[in-house]
């Protein structure tokens, strides 16, 4: 069993900056990718980004440029880094790991991000 717990989140003026992080605790079975999605309110949850295991990131197209995904492969920590931000980057953030072997997804409680002035 894995546990996601994010940190992070606020209130933060259009412009400003955010870094979200998140820790996984447990057993993970092999392979994992880690990555950010959110949810704003009436939305589907979309992929903001994923960082996979060599290393390689994926952004969504409305965040490229602004956001940074990093990770600690010692912690299995998985960080977003948030520049530029917008009111329509208002949402829930979650943190999630998928493990490539079962393919199973495991999810964090999410964090509230506002941009707002």
């Amino acid at each position: 069993q894995v546990q996601l717990v994010e940190s992070g989140g606020g209130l933060v003026q259009p412009g400003g900056s955010l870094t979200l992080s998140c820790a996984a605790t447990g057993t993970i079975l092999g392979g994992y990718v880690m990555g950010w999605y959110r949810q704003a309110p009436g939305k589907q949850r979309e992929l903001v980004a994923r960082i996979f295991s060599g290393g390689t990131t994926t952004y969504a197209d409305s965040v490229k440029g602004r956001f940074t995904i990093s990770k600690d492969n010692a912690k299995i920590m998985v960080y977003l880094r948030m520049n530029n931000l917008k009111p329509e980057d208002t949402a829930v953030y979650y943190c999630n790991l998928h493990e490539v072997t079962r393919s199973f997804d495991y999810w964090g409680q999410g964090t509230q991000v506002t941009v707002s002035s």
